[in-house]
């Protein structure tokens, strides 16, 4: 008898198609709560994404929305709409350039069942050395590209999964910390701060604002060393190997007026602790 998930899975994706493939098919493997639903929204997709979810919403079992917009509503304002179809007690959010490894999500829902206050659960990353920057910082691990590969075509997963599987019995630590997803949080406690602001939309900004909204509310991030999640760096908004290895023009662009945003609606810029998990806002 199959178990009941409490877990819903849900990914926003933007023009990303060869690292969704692995997403899916990685959630879908690798998941305790494998048959769990699992939610996608795809927004103004030109790579043959759209064609490739309708071809394969039975094979993985999905519920997906297509969406053309002329104002788009970016990666958070498709985890809105993917939260609004959830209908178990939790969201897990992933992004479509990751990789899932064994009962990741199952790590993540033993962690929030300790916590009474409203909670957000996210995974430890493992990412390649996509811009220079080989030191980790906590909640990440940087490894150079070659360790596990750093593209779709050129991923061990067979050889992350062994790595991931002796990090996770040398390492039991939580840090107090929200890195972006993969994370797990009530939907009710999702609902109740609202979710991300669409004035942010595309992208850039909007995860600083939600995490200060939710601090300011009580809400406590977790980061927790037994989720472990494979980041295939730079996909989702920089897009660094289809731009001769700079920033996507949209991310740019959205990064300087959104940096304005933030201030307009905080009135300063936002402060970190020493783990780099935003604590405030600093006036300038």
């Amino acid at each position: 008898m199959t178990q009941s998930s409490p877990i819903t899975f849900c990914i926003s994706t933007y023009n990303n198609l060869p690292y969704l493939k692995i997403a899916i098919d990685s959630v879908r493997k690798n998941s305790h709560f494998r048959d769990a639903p699992f939610v996608i929204h795809a927004e103004n997709c030109t790579d043959g994404t759209n064609e490739w979810l309708i071809e394969n919403v039975d094979n993985y079992n999905l519920e997906i929305y297509i969406e053309s917009n002329e104002t788009p509503v970016g990666i958070g304002g498709g985890m809105n709409t993917c939260a609004s179809k959830v209908k178990t007690e939790y969201i897990m959010f992933l992004h479509s350039d990751f990789y899932v490894t064994m009962d990741w999500d199952l790590e993540c829902l033993n962690e929030i069942q300790k916590h009474r206050l409203p909670t957000w659960v996210f995974s430890y990353r493992v990412e390649p050395d996509m811009f220079n920057n080989p030191d980790s910082r906590p909640g990440t691990v940087i490894v150079p590209k070659d360790a596990f590969g750093a593209y779709h075509d050129d991923f061990d997963s067979i050889m992350f999964d062994n790595w991931s599987a002796e990090f996770k019995e040398m390492n039991s630590v939580t840090i107090n910390k929200a890195e972006g997803v993969s994370g797990l949080i009530s939907k009710y406690d999702w609902d109740q701060i609202g979710g991300n602001d669409l004035q942010f939309a595309p992208t850039s900004w909007e995860d600083m604002d939600l995490f200060l909204r939710m601090l300011y509310r009580g809400y406590q991030f977790i980061l927790t060393s037994k989720s472990i999640v494979w980041h295939f760096g730079a996909r989702g908004s920089h897009r660094l190997e289809e731009n001769n290895g700079q920033s996507a023009t949209r991310q740019q662009l959205a990064e300087a007026a959104n940096r304005t945003k933030f201030y307009n609606k905080w009135g300063g810029y936002p402060t970190f602790d020493s783990n780099g998990m935003l604590n405030g806002i600093r006036n300038v």
